[in-house]
């Protein structure tokens, strides 16, 4: 009973946003000089300040991802390839494109949610999830075929042209944000029952939206100023006050040797990693030391960087002489 009145609640208040105050929240994000912020910012290192006191958890966020990203998304071709050897398993959202709750290839951003005490009183915190977008991000610099890269502006992405879904981007991304859909991409038309299984998919931080001046669609559609972009020692110097002022914390300064993801929380983030959800689709809050400080997995990258960026060429030069077959591209 108490899990159906939880999600009526939500769902009420999603209505409610959706009506005069996500309106509100959207003229009011509209307005902010955003040129002044991200257009031009092809070179500027731009993170991204979280502050999840503000976050009530409306999910417009996640709608607004959806609906600015959905030319994005995969249209996989059905039936599967047999893949060899058998333990490679399909990984199919298609016919889930609807779930919210989790990171998929259908979305990127999910709002996750801790019960904590909160100044001696429970109280349910919401915390916007998705890439972290790290400085030194592993999964591109660990890519076998240069899929993955990170952007001059601290946006990493995957090009989904040349993405075969090894999920080696999953496997050594410390909170494993990356999701493979199966069906889709260049390993259909290279070994389809060999190579790969499929894209990989995260956030892109919309960096075609920054691209053309435009801030990203969560920060654009939050009725509520969660969160704020701007370039990384801004954003850390305000992150900073504000957790002065609160006696509060910050988690993504430091983790994995840094991200551009920086969030604020009332409470310590030991205490939230101890209160959410985590599995599959659902990552983490605990420490993370910086993965590729250690001299093997450093030397690793040295040798598979050279081979990553020809395999990256070649692969995506095939793609567009031989014909994308790959369903939907990045835009």
């Amino acid at each position: 009973m108490s899990a159906v009145i939880e999600s009526n609640r939500r769902i009420s208040r999603r209505t409610f946003l959706k009506g005069g105050l996500a309106a509100a929240g959207a003229m009011t994000a509209s307005s902010v000089a955003v040129t002044s912020v991200v257009r031009g910012a092809s070179n500027k290192e731009l993170a991204t300040l979280i502050d999840i006191r503000k976050c009530i958890g409306c999910e417009a966020c996640v709608e607004a991802c959806r609906e600015a990203n959905e030319a994005k998304y995969p249209e996989p071709k059905k039936p599967f390839p047999k893949m060899y050897p058998s333990k490679v398993k399909v990984s199919d959202w298609s016919e889930k494109r609807n779930v919210s709750d989790r990171l998929t290839p259908y979305n990127w951003l999910y709002i996750q949610r801790a019960n904590v005490p909160v100044k001696g009183e429970e109280q349910e915190l919401n915390i916007p999830r998705r890439c972290m977008h790290c400085q030194n991000p592993p999964c591109a610099d660990l890519c076998p075929w240069g899929a993955a890269r990170k952007l001059n502006n601290g946006i990493t992405r995957i090009d989904s042209e040349v993405c075969l879904g090894g999920s080696k981007c999953h496997d050594v991304c410390p909170w494993h944000i990356p999701q493979r859909q199966t069906g889709v991409g260049l390993y259909l038309s290279l070994l389809p029952s060999l190579a790969g299984n499929g894209v990989m998919y995260k956030c892109d931080r919309c960096y075609d939206r920054i691209e053309n001046g435009e801030l990203p669609a969560c920060i654009e559609a939050c009725p509520n100023e969660v969160q704020k972009i701007g370039p990384r020692r801004s954003i850390l110097e305000e992150a900073h006050a504000i957790a002065k002022e609160i006696g509060g914390y910050l988690y993504g300064e430091k983790e994995n040797g840094g991200t551009n993801t920086i969030y604020v929380s009332p409470v310590p983030f030991e205490d939230l990693a101890e209160a959410v959800e985590t599995g599959p689709g659902k990552p983490h809050l605990k420490p993370v030391e910086d993965s590729m400080a250690h001299a093997d997995t450093l030397a690793k990258a040295m040798v598979v960087a050279p081979f990553a960026g020809l395999a990256a060429a070649a692969l995506k030069f095939y793609n567009r002489v031989g014909g994308n077959e790959s369903g939907r591209e990045d835009r």
